[in-house]
């Protein structure tokens, strides 16, 4: 019937995106022979079909990330000290993008220039097929795939793509900068015990006005260049307001949490051990 169609069909589009599996499909269709059970196989395998994709991988970074750090805590983790872990392993994630930017500019220069053509006022159209862009296994890794951030941000805002602009800078210099000091905060929480509380809290308070002091100097170039100007007050406020606000929020908490380690000389801000 046509269900029946419907379903072969979307197996078929299933076993063609996963070859690998396409053996064990082979091997569970014969198995099962009637229509029931067959059905029930073939849900299950289009559900082991999770999508790879640009949205997908960032989620399972944080995920895998914050969730390995929480794993080892050794007190009983706050909204605040998972809050922080989430913000310290989202920068890691971005910084490494920030990288690509400064290696690929190139690239991302050429990509702005198609996408401009293809998303001229479609630009939140743009952002949504990026997060959506699947990936096979090996481009998860590929610095060019990811670069493909930056020209779809540069649809808002082009300093992104010309590397003599400030936002250029500020980024990759964020990038090569902040890894390993966002590192030492997640070391501070997750083991609270190993680590001088001069030395986290100087880097802390380093570490996190750094990102704040560079998103707001930002902030207020995109502004005073008026690179608002023909988008909706929506899409600036999310994709521009919302993306860059974060950086602002959770630094002031990180500063906050740096000051009380200097302060009282331990890492009791995050919870008692």
């Amino acid at each position: 019937d046509r269900q029946d169609k419907q379903e072969a069909q979307q197996l078929s589009a299933c076993t063609l995106a996963h070859p690998s599996r396409n053996k064990r499909i082979a091997f569970w269709l014969r198995t099962f022979q009637s229509t029931q059970e067959r059905h029930v196989v073939e849900r299950q395998i289009k559900e082991m079909a999770i999508p790879l994709t640009t949205g997908t991988v960032c989620l399972l970074f944080l995920a895998s990330t914050t969730g390995a750090c929480l794993y080892h805590l050794p007190y009983e983790p706050s909204v605040f000290v998972v809050s922080l872990l989430i913000f310290n392993n989202l920068n890691i994630f971005v910084a490494v993008c920030e990288i690509i930017l400064g290696l690929h500019i190139l690239q991302i220069k050429d990509d702005y220039a198609k996408m401009r053509t293809k998303w001229r006022g479609n630009e939140w159209g743009a952002c949504v097929a990026f997060l959506n862009m699947p990936l096979s296994p090996s481009e998860v890794f590929d610095g060019r795939v990811w670069s493909k951030l930056w020209s779809t941000y540069s649809l808002y805002d082009p300093s992104y793509q010309n590397q003599e602009s400030f936002g250029f800078f500020i980024d990759f210099g964020n990038g090569l900068s902040t890894i390993p000091p966002t590192i030492l905060m997640n070391l501070a929480m997750v083991f609270p015990n190993h680590l001088s509380p001069l030395f986290a809290g100087c880097v802390g308070v380093a570490l996190y006005w750094q990102k704040m002091y560079g998103t707001i100097i930002y902030g207020l170039s995109f502004m005073f260049n008026r690179r608002y100007e023909g988008k909706t007050l929506q899409e600036v406020c999310l994709f521009v307001g919302v993306s860059n606000g974060i950086w602002i929020v959770f630094p002031i908490l990180g500063i906050y949490a740096a000051v009380n380690i200097l302060r009282d000389g331990n890492m009791s801000v995050f919870g008692e051990v």
